[in-house]
């Protein structure tokens, strides 16, 4: 049987932006779907999701993000989502994209989508996220008792040095465990020892765990991206599609409410819970997901 990935091969490509030396990973010719991961993750993790977009007529092309190796670390150290999403708007830049490029996002990828739309929205023509709803019905569950216990990792990474001495022990049992707890049922293998390879080094988990630590920690964001900061908080102009997985175990479903559509209100877009997977639906039901994910582009 002839599949996407022998009809699209997947090629490896470097490219400058936003001050930041990304390696990514790039299939197919037409506009621009750019990709963007989350943590504990890499760029591999859209590996079926690339050819299923270049067969339906796009370059796809999907960056680790910054800091996680082969990707450059910073040198200005700043790892706010404000920073994620001009990241993604100079790479639109860099990239050649135009009007009718689309920005797929998961997890962290998923904050620095939203930003990006909002930001810059006359790059997106339309954008899809992933396992992190809009900000509006983010904030309304994060506090109940049972997501402050799944959220329990968020908390450990706030400590100084101790994440760094624990994270990569036992060949990054920790990220193993994220990914049975987040994903049940799911044989993360592959995908993990993809991360301990973008992680391996002190300065790519440091850059890592300096997402999680912007999150409080406000000294370390930059003036100079204020409103970008603040894109990531304002609902996509877009039409937007939002998948979240019925049994993720790093956010609640019960997070996906019809708050959702508050911070997705452009018509046509939509949210769907995808019965059967966890956290990392893209690797988990490819087949599933991509072909929702095409669908709504392509439509």
């Amino acid at each position: 049987m002839v599949t996407n990935a022998s009809i699209h091969p997947v090629t490896e490509g470097r490219v400058a932006a936003n001050g930041v030396d990304f390696a990514y990973l790039e299939c197919g010719e037409g506009p621009l779907a750019l990709c963007l991961h989350g943590f504990p993750d890499t760029a591999r993790s859209w590996r079926h999701l690339l050819p299923a977009l270049a067969g339906a007529g796009f370059r796809a092309v999907a960056p680790w993000m910054r800091g996680y190796a082969p990707t450059q670390v910073p040198s200005d150290g700043h790892y706010q989502t404000g920073a994620l999403a001009t990241d993604a708007c100079r790479l639109h830049e860099a990239l050649g994209g135009d009007k009718d490029a689309v920005i797929v996002g998961h997890d962290w990828g998923a904050f620095a989508t939203y930003g990006a739309a909002a930001l810059e929205p006359e790059r997106w023509r339309k954008v899809v996220t992933m396992a992190v709803p809009p900000a509006v019905a983010l904030m309304g569950g994060m506090l109940s008792p049972a997501q402050l216990k799944r959220s329990w990792y968020i908390w450990f990474f706030q400590m100084a040095g101790l994440p760094e001495m624990i994270v990569p022990g036992n060949d990054f049992e920790v990220i193993a465990q994220l990914w049975a707890d987040w994903s049940p049922g799911h044989d993360g293998a592959e995908d993990v020892a993809n991360v301990a390879a973008a992680l391996g080094t002190p300065k790519n988990l440091a850059a890592a765990l300096g997402y999680y630590r912007a999150m409080f920690d406000a000294s370390g964001h930059d003036p100079a991206l204020a409103s970008a900061q603040a894109a990531t908080q304002v609902p996509t102009p877009q039409p937007t599609l939002y998948l979240h997985g019925a049994d993720d175990g790093c956010l609640g479903v019960e997070m996906v409410t019809d708050m959702v559509m508050a911070g997705l209100p452009a018509e046509g877009s939509r949210y769907e819970i995808v019965p059967g997977v966890g956290h990392f639906l893209q690797v988990e039901q490819p087949d599933v997901v991509n072909a929702l994910i095409v669908d709504f582009l392509t439509s």
